[in-house]
């Protein structure tokens, strides 16, 4: 069973991101939206644990929450909310990080 999860809360707060990616499924796909999208800020350190779990085609972000925040997607794909329901509805289910 495939499964979207989605993280709204910041990376430098507490560990949703490493929980998560220690239960990320080989199918599974990941959405930043909120703070979570500092996750994505070039240099830190969550950028680089993302960049080591192999997401590529796997990881999306938010585009209106990373033009919010000025944070670039070079390691993310953008998505804007149409495409966030497609996802949900692409993925068995959807585990949301709270």
């Amino acid at each position: 069973m495939t499964t979207l999860h989605v993280i709204s809360h910041s990376p430098f707060g507490d560990d949703r991101l490493a929980s998560c990616l220690r239960l990320l499924g080989t199918q599974d796909a990941l959405l930043l939206c909120g703070d979570a999208t500092y996750a994505l800020k070039p240099g830190s350190e969550p950028y680089r644990v993302l960049q080591a779990a192999g997401l590529e085609q796997r990881l999306f972000a938010l585009e209106e929450d990373l033009l919010a925040r000025a944070i670039p997607s070079e390691l993310a794909k953008a998505v804007d909310y149409p495409a966030f329901v497609e996802l949900s509805l692409h993925y068995d289910k959807v585990n949301t990080w709270l």
